[in-house]
């Protein structure tokens, strides 16, 4: 079995202590889904071990195994991929070891704060802030199960599924389809879709589910919540706003990384967009974003559950039209989230550069400052018209956080 070659490797600091053991194992990994959500739901056992037959038959199946399982027999990994019954089994062996050699290898160090805010027995609805495609929800996903929670089931952007390895992998790993844009009806009927099967995981289904706070990620630093988000939970309980969202046990999360996952990536795309008013994506441009988030390195790196929007809190906003409801709930959902941010010097150095001061300048060594300017070295490999504007964007990525967070103290 795969799992007796993974070796134990500790995270480099972990703040929560283990929970004691629940029998996770006892429980069926997955049950009988509503047929009404056939369209967009994970796989379920059935189907992810016929996943399992393709993914170790695919083209990328070894260079998948270097990284996951440098120097082991592929004839052995096989074996131990297709000897799998349950996404639970892949869950807690595979992707469990993807993450620990994610944290091995491209971070000094993975927090994950207030997970006693979790009550075993409750679902939830985590919304978090978005820095990169993958890893927010897959090392989530990890602190989850290494504490002996279920894990969650998270959104996976129809643009992502360009090939049948990644939806084989996102299906196997608890991903549900989400689709954007379209017609305006289209996407009314896909974000009501979206909501009803979103109440019914946490519900009636009993799984928690993973969302980001907006469509995409964050490319310049602004954690903000997207109304829209808040006005797709509610359309699958339009009666009584308060208990539509309520009843979801809304739990805010923030990712904090000290190196931005394609800081780079980035900020080129953001240049292109303000140089030509568009930006084009290009071909494999998500898996290569995936990628680079993957291998790049990222420093220290930290998740903190912020407090739970419970009932009481939405009712001060209970008198407020259905619009400025959202808009009000959106706005709390922006404060906790922020009010877990973790800041680096890194965030404090670029907002000194940006600004031309030194108002921070207690926050970090010149040892911080220098390799900060070493890093921001690479955007001189680029030939474009504006390296200024570049420069000021890429600036904006690690120094926009604080911007985020003082006009939230201001708007209080």
């Amino acid at each position: 079995m795969i799992s007796s070659m993974i070796s134990s490797r500790p995270w480099k600091r972990y703040n929560v202590e283990r929970r004691d053991k629940e029998e996770l194992s006892s429980m069926p990994s997955t049950k009988l889904y509503d047929s009404r959500f056939d369209d967009i739901r994970p796989y379920t056992d059935d189907e992810f071990r016929e996943a399992m037959k393709r993914l170790v038959e695919s083209d990328a199946f070894a260079l998948l195994c270097s990284y996951v399982y440098p120097g082991k027999e592929l004839s052995e990994l096989r074996k131990g991929i297709l000897s799998f019954n349950t996404i639970r089994d892949f869950q807690t062996s595979v992707m469990a070891e993807v993450n620990r050699q994610v944290i091995a290898r491209s971070t000094t160090s993975f927090d994950f704060l207030n997970l006693e805010k979790l009550s075993p027995s409750k679902k939830y609805l985590f919304v978090s802030n978005h820095r990169d495609i993958m890893l927010d929800a897959s090392l989530m996903q990890y602190a989850l199960n290494e504490h002996n929670f279920e894990t969650a089931q998270i959104t996976f952007g129809a643009n992502l599924m360009s090939s049948q390895l990644l939806i084989d992998i996102g299906r196997s790993n608890k991903m549900f389809r989400v689709e954007r844009g379209g017609k305006q009806r289209d996407f009314y009927m896909s974000s009501r879709h979206l909501s009803d099967y979103i109440r019914y995981i946490i519900t009636e289904y009993g799984e928690s589910v993973w969302i980001a706070q907006r469509n995409g990620r964050t490319k310049d630093g602004i954690d903000e919540t997207d109304q829209g988000i808040i006005k797709m939970f509610g359309l699958s309980k339009t009666d009584d706003k308060i208990r539509s969202l309520s009843e979801l046990n809304i739990m805010p999360v923030c990712v904090s990384y000290e190196w931005e996952p394609c800081d780079v990536l980035k900020a080129l795309e953001l240049y292109e967009t303000r140089m030509s008013g568009k930006y084009v994506k290009k071909p494999g441009e998500d898996t290569n974003s995936i990628l680079t988030g993957i291998i790049q390195q990222k420093g220290r790196v930290v998740f903190s559950l912020g407090d739970q929007i419970t009932e009481e809190d939405l009712l001060q906003f209970d008198n407020l039209t259905r619009s400025e409801f959202n808009k009000h709930v959106a706005g709390l959902l922006d404060e906790r989230i922020m009010s877990q941010y973790t800041f680096f010097p890194n965030n404090y150095i670029a907002h000194d550069i940006l600004y031309g001061q030194e108002h921070y300048r207690d926050k970090y060594t010149q040892d911080e400052y220098n390799l900060f300017l070493k890093k921001m070295e690479r955007l001189n490999e680029f030939d474009i018209q504006n390296p200024d504007l570049l420069k000021e964007i890429y600036l904006g990525i690690y120094a926009n956080p604080l911007n985020n967070k003082n006009k939230k103290i201001c708007q209080r």
